[in-house]
């Protein structure tokens, strides 16, 4: 399959008439191409991204360009809608925001406030868990999960983990509301679940492009102190950790599970 990343922004730059100018970057995970293209404010549409694709392209459309940027999204999915190509929003462009420090621009996008977890999607109750990244593919590969999200770049073995190495996770046992739970979830694109000390403390999912949810909150020291070492062995397993969704405490059934990483 072929994959471009591509963004599509107001720069800071003016051409001879003081017209800010926009850019469109396009490059693939390699970087083994990479293509610049601007062009005037009065100019910046979808029809002029679509005619810079079909120049690149040629003949070799891409299947799916991936877009990180809320602000560029809707032109690019018009342009790849006009011919034929996926575009897919992801935060994951890792080559792309790499291109972009590396050109210093700006590329960091503005986040919204958190919201709570619908009320009827509440679990009866959740906890941190960890397991060894050699154990983490085997533990649920011979299990029926009906919505699994496991991208190949995340796996472990992809990242060069040993196996030995503790890959943090949180469990939350839904109940009844277990599968609605799931669904929702999956339905927000979860990318990462992080620990942030406040009054209260709170577990906060990141999804989407810029999307923020709160999962938890909590006052004891013990979970405190808990979700600290959550976020310590976040750092030793270069950010990889999971997420998973099950009905019970059986450890028998299992409803979603996500492999994140920031």
């Amino acid at each position: 399959m072929k994959i471009w990343q591509a963004d599509f922004y107001r720069s800071s730059k003016q051409d001879d008439t003081k017209q800010v100018l926009w850019e469109l970057l396009i490059c693939d995970a390699t970087r083994s191409f990479e293509y610049v293209a601007t062009c005037p404010q009065s100019a910046a549409n979808s029809s002029w991204v679509e005619t810079q694709i079909q120049q690149l392209a040629g003949e070799a459309l891409p299947d799916v360009i991936q877009v990180f940027r809320p602000q560029s999204l809707s032109l690019i999915e018009k342009a790849g809608q006009n011919l034929g190509i996926a575009v897919e929003a992801t935060r994951r462009t890792l080559a792309l925001k790499q291109w972009l420090q590396e050109r210093q621009s700006a590329f960091t996008l503005e986040q919204p406030a958190p919201l709570p977890l619908p009320e009827n999607l509440w679990g009866e109750q959740w906890r941190f868990a960890t397991l060894a990244a050699g154990d983490l593919e085997i533990e649920f590969s011979d299990r029926p999960i009906p919505i699994l999200s496991l991208p190949e770049s995340l796996k472990p073995l992809n990242l060069g983990l040993a196996s030995t190495v503790p890959v943090p996770g949180v469990v939350i046992y839904g109940g009844r509301q277990s599968m609605r739970l799931a669904r929702w979830l999956a339905s927000t694109r979860p990318v990462a679940l992080n620990y942030i000390a406040g009054a209260p403390d709170g577990l906060i999912l990141e999804a989407g492009l810029v999307d923020r949810w709160v999962l938890a909150t909590f006052e004891d020291t013990d979970v405190s102190t808990a979700a600290k070492v959550y976020e310590q062995r976040k750092q030793q397993s270069q950010g990889l950790h999971f997420l998973l969704i099950q009905p019970d405490d059986s450890g028998v059934t299992y409803t979603g599970l996500w492999l994140l990483q920031a």
